[in-house]
């Protein structure tokens, strides 16, 4: 269990401006649920002044992600869009006397949705293509370069390991460690000309050991990025009261662990859950293969279309909400490689 502040607390069980805004002129949404965290940040803009009149937010995640985007409406409230611009998602994380170094990517999630909101103000234009594909970094979670870079550079972030704490990058498959690697070393690499931190401080490419290989009834999973993240602490959904003027706000949490049982209850029917869906991923030409299940891992293998579908990620994501929903803790689907 991490060690979470008083405050980031109170901002979870407590959230500050949680809800739909109806005259906002201004939005920005990030991340998505197939991926385990979504944020849609709201913001009603003075035309005449550019200040913050008002501000809400909706998300889906963990305490900390409700937290995080609750005290980033707190601290941009009041504010102009050029001041606003200038927030990064340490000042969030230090506004709530700080989070988790695993939990930091809720904070750099705040700060993606204020860039976005803040674009779609001022009609900047955002890289259209930063989601596209050769862009997009990691799939599993839908992380693109352009939000990698940010977080390396605002943070100065100098380890895979830290990448994925502020991004969730690298945090599932081992597709992108390659990639990710790649783009790490040569943004310390510009970082280091620009006087940002010192050469030896800067990642070179290759550096990090290649973490073991596990197997699993003749599968291999493929070497995943250092320190995975782990999976959110299960909590009961929170409703959040909202003025008699709007419907309340709920803000979904992982559900409370289901009681009662065993292992081989939850694998039959994880089994049962995924031969009801197959018939759905077969009409399109693709399969997914129950392989093992190990704790909140459960491992499957992608056949024929699915294997190779850009969509893979919601696919995954899609059945670890069934899952989820079906044994009340959180899941985890991960795709395994024959040996």
């Amino acid at each position: 269990m991490w060690d979470y502040s008083d405050k980031v607390k109170d901002y979870f069980f407590n959230p500050r401006n949680a809800g739909a805004l109806t005259d906002a002129n201004a939005v920005g949404e990030v991340g998505s649920l197939s991926c385990g965290d979504a944020l849609k940040l709201m913001l009603k803009v003075n035309p005449e002044t550019d200040v913050i009149e008002d501000a809400k937010f909706q998300t889906f995640g963990c305490g900390s992600a409700i937290a995080s985007s609750s005290a980033l409406t707190e601290l941009i409230i009041g504010k102009t869009i050029a001041q606003a611009k200038l927030l990064t998602n340490q000042d969030i994380a230090d506004f709530l006397d700080g989070l988790p170094p695993e939990k930091m990517h809720c904070s750099v999630m705040g700060q993606e949705a204020l860039h976005a909101a803040v674009a779609a103000y001022t009609g900047e234009e955002v890289d259209e293509d930063e989601h596209e594909e050769g862009a997009l970094i990691c799939k599993c979670f839908g992380v693109d370069a352009g939000m990698i870079e940010r977080a390396i550079r605002t943070n100065k972030l100098t380890t895979l390991e830290m990448v994925t704490f502020y991004t969730k990058a690298g945090g599932s498959c081992a597709s992108c460690r390659e990639p990710l690697e790649e783009l790490l070393a040569d943004i310390n690499k510009e970082m280091v000309a620009e006087g940002a931190i010192r050469p030896e401080e800067a990642y070179v490419f290759g550096s990090a050991p290649k973490p073991k290989r596990k197997k699993a009834q003749g599968f291999v999973i493929p070497d995943a990025a250092p320190a995975p993240m782990p999976p959110a602490q299960p909590s009961a959904p929170i409703q959040i009261a909202m003025p008699a003027a709007a419907a309340p706000v709920a803000v979904a949490e992982a559900p409370q662990p289901a009681s009662g049982l065993s292992a081989a209850k939850e694998a039959i029917l994880v089994s049962k859950i995924i031969e009801e869906m197959r018939p759905t991923f077969r009409r399109d030409g693709g399969d997914v293969e129950l392989v093992d299940m190990e704790g909140s891992l459960v491992l499957v293998s992608l056949v024929g279309a699915c294997s190779g579908c850009q969509l893979a990620a919601s696919t995954l994501g899609g059945i670890a909400q069934k899952i989820t929903e079906t044994l009340g803790r959180p899941i985890r689907v991960m795709p395994v490689a024959r040996s």
